[in-house]
């Protein structure tokens, strides 16, 4: 169960929403704020995908949704809050304006966790009187699904900070992983750069088109990554000599001329429009909202999948899609107990009074 009683967010793009959403629907109350006039639908969008996801997973009913309120400020968002999300524009010079507004009106003990996706944490501590209690909390999109949160602590960060981000994101279904050192972009995003600079060069390069690249990943080794990882997986390959024979194999390949990692194409109009041309001729007959849905649906049957194996224990993301799901179908089942016993208080027989 979660150990917040109130949650505040500072933004409500598709991160923060994918944030409000997951508060939301493990009973947190939530007051939101995002100075975007559209930020109420917009979140109301996110929100319709998030039930619509949930409900997949647990077909007798959802746990009663926390309270959503759309703050008019910083101040009044986060004044009463015990955990503090930020998830504004990658921006250091908005990110210290907005932690510094944070850290002067949250309460003394309120921890505050950045969704930033590269920047260091002591890069913007610098903004606050209690740099001690911001964390990086990076999720990867749809948060409201996708388990995983890159924890890492800046140079004024306390322990104690850390240990409690780690409780609360755990507290609501999450996979929360400390990163040992402070490093620009941390662990997910340097791997995912990787893997896209190189996809760029091979569609600059006429190698593949980008819905042939994207089946080459999902028909393949993006199966595997999604229930064992890269270094699971290779020890695999390597047979029953293990990883030590995998590398022995493979180790070689590392001073062959197969990728272009250090060398970045020009990130010019022309290839702006070479991908996006091959992204819509991809993708052009679903809108934005139905891929979400396709997305959403797809990442449910995977975790489910995964959450039968090893005797219904479940593997990787699936171990702790089963104990999320328990966890929710607790709170779900509160508020029917408590209907039940208002029923059954409602149809017992009242003494008639003497006299």
């Amino acid at each position: 169960m979660s150990i917040v009683s109130k949650a505040a967010a500072i933004g409500g793009g598709v991160i923060g929403a994918g944030w409000v959403a997951r508060l939301l629907l493990n009973g947190i109350d939530v007051s939101i704020y995002d100075p975007d006039p559209e930020a109420s639908r917009k979140v109301g969008e996110v929100m319709k995908g998030a039930r619509r996801a949930y409900r997949q997973m647990l077909p007798d009913g959802l746990p009663r949704e926390g309270k959503l309120t759309f703050a008019k400020t910083i101040a009044e968002a986060v004044k009463d809050a015990d955990f503090i999300q930020e998830s504004v524009p990658e921006r250091l010079d908005l990110k210290h304006k907005v932690l510094a507004e944070i850290d002067k009106h949250a309460p003394a003990n309120a921890l505050v966790g950045s969704s930033t996706s590269g920047i260091k944490p002591s890069d913007m501590q610098t903004a606050m009187q209690r740099p001690e209690r911001l964390v990086v909390g990076h999720p990867f999109n749809p948060v409201y699904l996708l388990p995983i949160v890159e924890i890492v602590g800046g140079k004024d960060t306390l322990p104690e900070a850390v240990e409690m981000a780690k409780e609360i994101y755990a507290s609501i279904g999450m996979k929360p992983v400390v990163i040992r050192k402070e490093i620009e972009a941390f662990v997910g995003d340097r791997l995912l750069e990787a893997a896209w600079r190189e996809a760029l060069w091979l569609i600059k390069d006429g190698i593949c088109s980008v819905e042939e690249l994207d089946d080459i990943m999902r028909y393949g080794f993006g199966l595997r990554w999604a229930q064992m990882g890269m270094f699971q997986v290779y020890r695999v390959a390597g047979g029953e000599a293990g990883m030590r024979h995998f590398m022995a194999q493979f180790g070689p390949c590392l001073s062959w001329p197969w990728t272009k990692l250090m060398d970045v194409p020009e990130f010019n109009d022309e290839l702006v429009d070479l991908i996006a041309t091959q992204s819509d001729e991809q993708s052009g007959k679903w809108s934005i909202r139905e891929l979400e849905k396709i997305r959403d649906d797809n990442l449910v049957a995977i975790m489910e999948a995964l959450a039968r194996q090893n005797k219904g224990k479940g593997w990787g993301a699936g171990e702790l899609h089963n104990s999320y799901t328990k966890q929710l179908a607790k709170l779900a089942a509160k508020p029917k107990a408590s209907k039940a016993a208002e029923k059954a208080r409602a149809e017992k027989p009242k003494k008639k009074k003497k006299g």
